[in-house]
C-alpha cells in the first residue's frame, strides 16, 4: 500500500516533466540552415553565398547598397507575418513601427525610399526571383522557386 501512495503522488511530477520536455523540444530543432523560422533569398545572379548579421542589418537599414562582390542590392520585406516578426527581432532588432519611421525619416531627408513590401511568402520569392539584386526573407518552409538562400553568419 505504501508503494501505490508513493507512485500516486509522483504522477503529478511526471506530468509536469513531460510538459517541459514537450514544451522546449520543438524550440531547440532548428527550422533551416541559419537555425532560424526564416530563410534569407536572394535573385540568383547574387554572387554571395553567405553574409554578415551586420551587412544584412546595414542592407535593410538602408546604409548598404552593394554587396561584397559589387552587386547592387535591393532589400524586399515582408508584410506584417510570422516571416517578418522573425526577422525584425533577429536581425534587426527593431519593431515593424520603429522601422517604418526609420524608413520615413529617410525618405524626409531624401536619403533612400522605402523598400517595396509584399504581403506573402509568394509574392516575396516571385519579385526577388525577377529584380537583378534583390534580397529578403520568407518563412523557412517556404518553396525556393527561383531564388537561393543565403547562410547568415
Amino acid at each position: 500500500m505504501a508503494k501505490a501512495m508513493r507512485q500516486t503522488r509522483n504522477i503529478p511530477l511526471r506530468i509536469v516533466q513531460l510538459l517541459i520536455v514537450v514544451t522546449f523540444a520543438g524550440r531547440c530543432a532548428p527550422a533551416d540552415i541559419n537555425g532560424s523560422e526564416i530563410k534569407i533569398v536572394v535573385n540568383p545572379s547574387v554572387r554571395i553565398s553567405q553574409i554578415s548579421r551586420d551587412e544584412l542589418e546595414r542592407i535593410f537599414l538602408m546604409t548598404k547598397t552593394s554587396l561584397a562582390g559589387g552587386d547592387h542590392v535591393e532589400p524586399v520585406l515582408e508584410k506584417n507575418g510570422h516571416a517578418n516578426e522573425v526577422f525584425l527581432r533577429e536581425y534587426i532588432g527593431r519593431t515593424e513601427a520603429a522601422l517604418m519611421t526609420y524608413y520615413r525619416s529617410l525618405v524626409f531627408t531624401g536619403k533612400a525610399s522605402v523598400p517595396k513590401s509584399f504581403s506573402s511568402d509568394e509574392a516575396v520569392i516571385d519579385y526577388v526571383a525577377r529584380t537583378k539584386g534583390a534580397i529578403g526573407y520568407v518563412s523557412a518552409n517556404a518553396g525556393m522557386g527561383g531564388v537561393k538562400a543565403l547562410k547568415v553568419q
